[in-house]
């Protein structure tokens, strides 16, 4: 069977190789000609685990290739980015333009499915009115699901097998012959529903991770200015059975955390009011990292050093990370910063390449990523390059708090260990 992905990146390029894997030929199709001449070489652009080799083999089987532009096959899926605006409003041009391009190379049977994240109502208003275009009845010549994604950066090849996934039809057929293409690998259960369910479901998903996000991060407010152990305090909650507040941080980045909750608030704002406080509450903590930053330190910081820029441990994503804010917030003040991410190859600053270098000089390290790397180090064995020993561990997952350090945590600002 013919199957072309529309998007490369890190939902589509893993969806081709898998179908391509598992006896699909696969046309993967993106505007940008690097990733496609990567592709055709065996080669990826992006960063995970177990990829790379799973790409080349299904390229050097024949039965993955990439292109600019699609063709005529038997199956489309759309898998383009959804960004926010300046409005914080989803931009579906990426899903409208994939949508209009593959209009010429449509034919009667076609299975189109969009695993974008996107907006409620978004198949039904925006992309089955593209399609219809062809000339083809909806739901009788083409079938048109919402699969959306559900994987972790760093096992994406793994949750695509095993985690369940959700198939939102514009009718039972179109969400019947979407889910048999899945089941060519997927292990998980397949659930079947509307589009429009499909679509709230995952945007749920998400949108529940960031509200309870965002209560841990009101706590670590509130802690700050009643001068309590937050950390402690969440400890102690969690022994209830029923209780499980997650840890605050410096802010939630990524495509999904970070995006998918405004596609919620633009299309009910007077209704999705907890929603939009939680985006607010998890949107100004790199504010209060930097504010913390500025009090930690002895003196007015001149320099600070920044480990780690993605917005998750273990990836080389920036997307929406907020330690680039955070980085962004310190220069405004005239704070140099030293960045070290050993994830990242390429960044608007540049990048350290030794902790030794991260380090020289500096009054505070800010720990914004938890890297398996970074939890062994010891920075009492830097502590000589450093003008101020600070340690500020907004990720609190360092293992190593020796003599010599004032180690801060965020939630826990009064006392170092």
């Amino acid at each position: 069977m013919r199957l072309c992905v529309i998007g490369l990146g890190y939902i589509g390029l893993p969806t081709a190789a898998m179908f391509a894997n598992h006896g699909f030929d696969v046309l993967g199709v993106d505007v940008n000609t690097k990733v496609v001449e990567a592709l055709n070489q065996g080669e990826i652009m992006i960063e995970e685990p177990g990829l790379q080799g799973f790409v080349r083999s299904a390229v050097d089987k024949g039965k993955l290739r990439a292109s600019t532009k699609p063709e005529a096959t038997d199956a489309f899926i759309i898998a383009v980015p959804t960004p926010i605006n300046k409005e914080f409003k989803a931009d579906l041009s990426y899903v409208e333009s994939a949508s209009a391009a593959i209009l010429p190379y449509l034919s009667a049977g076609n299975i189109i499915i969009v695993e974008s994240t996107i907006p409620p109502r978004t198949i039904t208003d925006v992309v089955c009115p593209i399609l219809e275009r062809s000339g083809l009845r909806l739901g009788e010549d083409l079938y048109i699901a919402h699969c959306p994604e559900r994987v972790l950066p760093g096992q994406i090849l793994i949750e695509l097998v095993h985690n369940n996934r959700i198939i939102g039809g514009i009718n039972e057929i179109s969400a019947q012959k979407s889910g048999e293409l899945y089941k060519h690998f997927v292990k998980g259960e397949i659930y079947y529903t509307d589009s429009t369910s499909a679509e709230m479901a995952k945007l749920m998903e998400n949108t529940y991770r960031d509200v309870n996000i965002a209560l841990a991060n009101e706590l670590a407010l509130i802690s700050e200015r009643l001068s309590i152990n937050s950390l402690e305090v969440i400890k102690m909650a969690n022994k209830h059975p029923r209780v499980n507040i997650h840890l605050p941080g410096p802010g939630v980045g990524g495509h999904c955390l970070a995006v998918d909750p405004y596609f919620i608030v633009e299309k009910a704002p007077e209704e999705a009011q907890l929603i939009a406080l939680s985006r607010k509450i998890n949107n100004h903590m790199p504010h209060f990292v930097v504010d913390q930053v500025n009090k930690i330190c002895q003196m007015p910081p001149e320099k600070v050093a920044v480990f780690g820029i993605t917005y998750k441990g273990n990836i080389d994503d920036v997307r929406e990370s907020p330690a680039v804010e955070i980085i962004h917030l310190l220069r405004e003040q005239s704070i140099e910063v030293s960045i070290y991410d050993p994830y990242v190859k390429e960044f608007e600053l540049p990048l350290k390449l030794s902790i030794e270098d991260a380090v020289s000089g500096v009054d505070c390290v800010l720990i914004l990523t938890d890297h398996t790397e970074f939890k062994s180090i010891d920075f009492t064995k830097y502590r000589a390059l450093m003008r101020q020993k600070n340690v500020f561990d907004t990720k609190n997952c360092l293992l190593h708090r020796g003599d010599g350090i004032n180690f801060v945590t965020l939630g826990n600002y009064h006392k170092s260990w």
